[in-house]
């Protein structure tokens, strides 16, 4: 599902994106309800961020990237935890790219989320390659979602990956 966004894009830095877990559900400019073999998700798009609620019986996950004033939790390159009977991993890069290679990737994002069914992507009015994305899935007993957060006015593009299952007993944990 691609919408546009009813605000305005500020000029927000990918460098101000925080990461956080278990925050309450922020209001949204735009969300997205799924039911994945038994998993209830939520994608919400919250201006240049977003916000994944995730419910199952095994557990619940609450996931936000957003610029969140006050927070000292800045965007990480990897995270694994244990979220009780749940294992949760993360990982985030920032790409910077040349004006030119910023807007084609920008479309081909916005193309491959638009047409999804589990994908929620919102654009700003004026500025066609800003953007939040959000696209969902369910493999292999685990929820899995990936998110863009572009970045036009610094050519940079923030991807993120997460996957959530199930805790296998034995397992080490980092």
């Amino acid at each position: 599902m691609l919408t546009t966004l009813k605000t305005a894009y500020t000029d927000t830095r990918a460098g101000d994106l925080a990461w956080a877990l278990g925050r309450e559900p922020l209001p949204s400019l735009a969300a997205l309800d799924l039911e994945l073999s038994g998993a209830k998700v939520q994608l919400r798009l919250l201006g240049a961020s977003h916000q994944v609620l995730l419910e199952e019986e095994n557990g619940v996950c609450s996931e936000t990237v957003a610029c969140m004033p006050g927070s000292s939790t800045p965007l990480p390159v990897g995270v694994s935890k244990r979220l009780g009977t749940l294992d949760y991993e993360f990982a985030a890069r920032v790409e910077t790219l040349s004006h030119g290679c910023f807007a084609g990737r920008a479309q081909e994002l916005l193309a491959l989320v638009a047409d999804h069914p589990h994908g929620l992507a919102g654009t700003f009015p004026g500025s066609p390659n800003a953007f939040t994305a959000l696209l969902v899935q369910r493999m292999k007993g685990q929820v899995c979602w990936r998110t863009w957060h572009s970045y036009p006015q610094e050519g940079r593009l923030v991807a993120t990956r997460t996957r959530v299952g199930i805790s296998t007993p034995g397992e080490a944990q980092a």
